[in-house]
């Protein structure tokens, strides 16, 4: 499909950026008879696709998977050999396409949205300029994700330090690498590297997955350092330098020196809204929404995913596309919203049940909220825990499986209000805490929600016991 090259056209909607989000508004919308275009400056498919959830999920999983053989008496003895590290890349690469959009170029030209390719910014109500050509549309929808925050350390920003997109789609793999952060993606990412074989430091202030439950972060800790890495825990970078033989130094806070060949900064992002030209039409550069995801104050721009900092996952962001793209369409329309809660046209979702899975090993599945955010939030709840290695399904699947199982309880409304489970594939049990958490499913009615034996679920039976 050729990219649209009109001097002045009109939509019925424009999007702005063509990640995952991005395409599921124009798709949505379109569905409906609205006609619709959208603007990306880089690759169709966005950061999920080529940089982010896709090739650090293909650089995880081939560790994932040999460490679980070895786990098992059987094929322990089989899977003896050491990991391919050019198999793994190539593998990776397969995911992102080679870093070429076709496929997703042919799948926009299918659902008959146009392609602009550019970068855009807002001139005005419903008008958008890509380089220097004029667009105007009914509704512009503004899906630019986020951005690296980078913190302020002295020497930083000369030493050539990698973001996730140099660590995703990395064609070696240093022999050390320091990465700083120990959110989601520095965690994730040092375990990819250790699993490859890089000795991996990871410095973090505050600790591992700092916003889950109190046990996450230990458990995972402990798992990378029996992997080989090296967890600091309360440092922070002083200062960083690479000299004239590659090397890169990190001096920390509490006076000691880490060395290694590559560098992954890895501390946060923020909503991608440099350059759209927001400010000068008296609007935030930090859009706020409401839950059809129209940006407040105004009655034709829409900020979904990212960039409208709710809820940043890539499903998240989906969800509310769907969302938005429809109460675009009936908008534009005439039709009835329907933007009551749990509605057709709301995120709802986004208030009470954000799941989200943390790929190390072990993994981190959670949903809702920890007991602490509950009881911060006033509250009035109860919480159990349960050792899921001791569970026979969890025992079954693998030797010495280690893990544990926590929810977080409403105790006037009888409802679970967050979950989480820490353990080898534990990411295939937060869905049903998710449908319990939106249902609003009642402990009482939950006993009768009998899982099968024997699979790690049973844990869900002896939670309940255990609340009983």
């Amino acid at each position: 499909m050729s990219a649209v090259e009109p001097s002045a056209e009109h939509y019925d909607v424009i999007v702005i950026g063509a990640g995952a989000v991005g395409e599921n508004v124009a798709d949505y919308a379109s569905r409906s008879g609205a006609r619709a275009a959208i603007v990306e400056a880089e690759l169709v498919g966005g950061e999920c696709s080529y940089w982010a959830c896709m090739p650090s999920k293909a650089l995880l999983r081939s560790g994932h998977a040999l460490r679980a053989a070895r786990r098992v008496a059987g094929s322990r003895e089989a899977a003896s050999g050491q990991i391919d590290v050019d198999a793994v890349l190539a593998r990776r690469t397969t995911f992102t396409s080679n870093w070429e959009d076709d496929g997703q170029v042919e799948w926009l030209a299918s659902v008959g949205v146009d392609l602009i390719r550019g970068r855009a910014r807002l001139t005005g109500r419903g008008e958008i300029e890509v380089d220097g050509r004029r667009y105007t549309a009914r509704a512009v929808a503004l899906a630019t994700g986020s951005a690296p925050v980078l913190p302020d350390v002295p020497g930083l920003d000369g030493v050539g330090a990698w973001g996730t997109r140099e660590a995703t789609s990395a064609d070696r793999i240093p022999p050390r690498l320091i990465v700083i952060g120990g959110g989601v993606a520095g965690t994730e990412l040092a375990f990819a590297f250790a699993a490859l074989g890089s000795q991996v430091t990871l410095v973090s202030r505050s600790g591992l997955l700092t916003s889950e439950e109190p046990f996450v972060g230990d458990l995972v800790a402990e798992a990378l350092e029996e992997l080989g890495g090296d967890v600091r825990i309360g440092a922070s970078p002083a200062r960083v330098d690479r000299d004239g033989d590659g090397i890169v130094t990190v001096e920390l806070d509490d006076g000691t020196a880490i060395h290694a060949e590559e560098l992954l900064v890895a501390t946060g992002r923020r909503p991608h809204t440099d350059g759209l030209g927001l400010e000068e039409l008296g609007l935030s550069a930090n859009p706020e929404v409401d839950d059809t995801m129209l940006v407040r104050g105004t009655d034709w721009l829409y900020a979904v995913g990212d960039v409208n900092g709710r809820a940043p996952l890539t499903h998240q962001g989906k969800y509310q596309a769907r969302a938005a793209g429809g109460a675009i369409a009936a908008r534009l329309a005439g039709d009835p919203v329907d933007d009551a809660e749990w509605g057709r046209h709301v995120a709802s979702a986004d208030h009470a049940a954000v799941p989200h899975v943390v790929f190390t090993d072990p993994e981190v599945a959670s949903v809702g909220l920890t007991e602490a955010a509950a009881r911060d939030a006033g509250i009035d709840v109860d919480a159990v825990e349960h050792d899921l290695g001791a569970i026979a399904g969890a025992a079954l699947h693998a030797d010495g499986y280690s893990g544990r199982a926590k929810l977080v309880i409403d105790r006037a409304r009888r409802i679970i209000i967050g979950a989480t489970f820490v353990g080898q594939d534990t990411a295939e049990l937060v869905h049903a805490a998710t449908i319990a958490i939106v249902g609003e499913v009642t402990i009482e009615r939950l006993r009768h929600a009998v899982p099968s034996y024997p699979t790690i679920s049973e844990v869900w039976l002896r939670l309940l016991e255990a609340y009983n």
